[in-house]
């Protein structure tokens, strides 16, 4: 980072920390908040939590609350950098999909989850009504309830854009329920300064400049997983102004390779992850297929280099997705697209 970048960094943060901070008040118990549909209450700040999703565990990590994490469970990659020590005391309950008795066996106070096919009206975990039956709140990562439908089970339906705001939410509900709402200020002061500092770098965006991101795809031969237009990189595009060449509202469709040549994407972002669900999981093979495939291997994005990769967190609704901004507009930089 540059001597002025990081002046520029610090600046907007100072001011994002003054005004922050006079927001941020102790909590008084007993809480009450509403959550993706329900009332919680906590008569103190949780002792034991159970956290469901990296990205809520990275949340609790980020507040200073590590210690209060007894249990992880649902990971796509490696932890924040610098909180590798932190996350290594912490139980790893299951790399996906814990079982309700687990977490159960750590005895939490409060489960949180990032999503509701975790624990949900039909969570693979459980619901959180069974949960409540046992006194124990679980609070919802409010990117994956509002603005989304997941009635039908899976990922869901977008029913309005993911926004960042989603996520600064969650931070402030966490930071709340702990007693740590300074933390949670200066946390989402940091992120948004982040976020007007990466806008601002490329503010020369070359007109038309466009891009597709390419989660994964089930079998290398069939139509990819690429975003849509009211996810995380459809916010992560809009907010740089990049145009996204898929118009879908769906959060992750799978469109052929031949629609998006025809589209003819700038730049390509790439997901990589520690998941190997599907061959394509594995950012070595996404790149051995741009490179050979007969269509996707003649797109000037390909041919040219340009070629991005991300973290498959920051292409998720998390506190990645930040990340995903400053990568996206470093690549742009670097790729001669903005000045």
């Amino acid at each position: 980072m540059t001597l002025s970048r990081r002046a520029c960094l610090l600046g907007l943060l100072a001011v994002a920390l003054s005004a922050g901070s006079a927001l941020a008040a102790p909590t008084r118990y007993p809480l009450t908040i509403e959550n993706c549909g329900r009332t919680l209450t906590f008569d103190k700040a949780p002792e034991r939590t159970v956290s469901i999703g990296q990205s809520t565990t990275e949340i609790l990590y980020l507040l200073g609350l590590a210690d209060k994490v007894a249990g992880t469970a649902l990971w796509v990659g490696p932890v924040l950098s610098g909180y590798e020590e932190a996350n290594a005391r912490v139980k790893r309950l299951a790399d996906n999909d814990p079982s309700f008795e687990s977490v159960l066996a750590e005895r939490p106070d409060l489960v949180t989850t990032q999503f509701e096919w975790q624990v949900g009206p039909q969570g693979v975990v459980a619901t959180p009504e069974q949960f409540a039956e046992l006194g124990i709140p679980v609070y919802t990562s409010p990117a994956d309830c509002k603005g989304k439908d997941n009635a039908g089970g899976g990922d869901g339906t977008r029913t309005a854009r993911f926004t960042m705001d989603l996520v600064y939410e969650e931070i402030e509900d966490l930071a709340r329920i702990f007693d740590v709402a300074d933390r949670g200020a200066e946390l989402v002061a940091d992120l948004k300064a982040r976020e007007t500092a990466a806008k601002a770098r490329i503010a020369g965006l070359k007109p038309g400049t466009s891009a597709v991101f390419w989660f994964s795809s089930a079998e290398l031969d069939i139509d990819p997983y690429v975003a849509g237009q009211s996810g995380a990189p459809g916010a992560i595009m809009s907010l740089l102004g990049v145009r996204n060449v898929i118009d879908s509202q769906e959060e992750w469709p799978t469109v052929g390779w031949e629609t998006i040549a025809r589209a003819n994407p700038t730049v390509i972002v790439a997901g990589k992850m520690d998941r190997r669900r599907f061959p394509a999981d594995d950012i070595a093979v996404k790149l051995a297929f741009l490179k050979s495939d007969p269509v996707a291997s003649l797109m000037p994005a390909v041919r040219q280099g340009r070629i991005v990769e991300m973290d498959a967190q920051a292409m998720n609704p998390t506190i990645r997705t930040v990340e995903g901004i400053e990568v996206l507009a470093d690549a742009l930089l670097k790729a001669g697209l903005a000045q």
